[in-house]
């Protein structure tokens, strides 16, 4: 009886880099968009909301954070994303 061994290929991608925080442009504009559409009365109210911005200055004192200690209103939040979901909502 003759052995013989059983070559699997490999399909995943070794040279693509993936720049975004799972799919957010980096890790403040997930967090935010994360509790915004995660929690009952922050979706209601961003809901009611014209922008993201408005969003913001209506619900939250300057240097409010996220319980994960991300600045809602932190310079590194991608604003055109943030406007796009809550279009979406």
């Amino acid at each position: 009886m003759e052995n013989k061994a059983t070559m699997t290929n490999s399909t995943f991608q070794t040279t693509m880099e993936d720049t975004t925080y799972n799919g957010w442009e980096n890790y403040e504009t997930w967090n935010v968009a994360l509790w915004i559409g995660n929690d009952e009365g922050l979706y209601n109210l961003a809901r009611r909301s014209y922008s993201y911005q408005d969003f913001v200055r209506s619900n939250f004192e300057e240097g409010a954070t996220t319980l994960d200690g991300v600045k809602w209103d932190d310079v590194n939040l991608n604003l055109v994303e943030l406007d796009e979901m809550m279009e979406e909502l």
